[in-house]
């Protein structure tokens, strides 16, 4: 059975620990939900900034968040190969057709020889500080980080080879119908 999500557009607000807005993605397709997750799709959407500036991705996207796990995983299909960025966050919650999170600073970047690069730790250090962040939320996102990290070297979940092949390949497929199931 297909969720009744499958194909419904949301948005997607991230925002800061102290409760700003960081960045609404405002056109995002939903390909897959569970208890565990939700898996959407964007390309060429508007993004709002939280300072007010706007711009557009540039790329197909197919992003990954988790109801149990401190990241989420963004997969870009770009012509040299599946870059991934990945932000250390809250899970998420879903109310009024948008998916929010608490961005919290440390991203993962990730090539498409799933080779990495750490960034923003001095952020997060910085904002430890600014915002008061508690320290068994510091320990998650270190734990969390280690987590991650895990799945990129072994090739676990949106890191295996063949799932944002696979999901942007549903999605070219369906994308026609997609869009019958959004008026919830």
């Amino acid at each position: 059975m297909v969720d009744p999500w499958t194909g419904a557009e949301i948005k997607i607000q991230s925002y800061k620990h102290n409760g700003h807005v960081h960045r609404v993605w405002k056109q995002n397709i939903v390909l897959k939900r569970t208890k565990e997750q939700f898996i959407t799709f964007n390309d060429r959407t508007e993004v709002l900034e939280g300072n007010g500036r706007t711009w557009e991705t540039r790329e197909p996207a197919i992003s990954y968040f988790y109801a149990k796990h401190w990241f989420n995983i963004i997969g870009m299909i770009r012509n040299d190969g599946l870059h991934y960025y990945c932000n250390l966050s809250s899970p998420y919650v879903f109310e009024d057709r948008t998916l929010k999170y608490i961005d919290y600073d440390v991203d993962v970047k990730v090539y498409p020889d799933l080779s990495y690069e750490i960034l923003d730790v001095d952020e997060f250090q910085d904002h430890q500080r600014l915002m008061g962040y508690p320290p068994q939320l510091i320990d998650i996102i270190y734990a969390q980080t280690d987590h991650l990290l895990h799945w990129i070297k072994e090739r676990k979940g949106p890191f295996t080879s063949g799932a944002i092949d696979d999901l942007y390949g549903y999605y070219l497929k369906h994308q026609p119908s997609m869009y019958k199931n959004t008026d919830f």
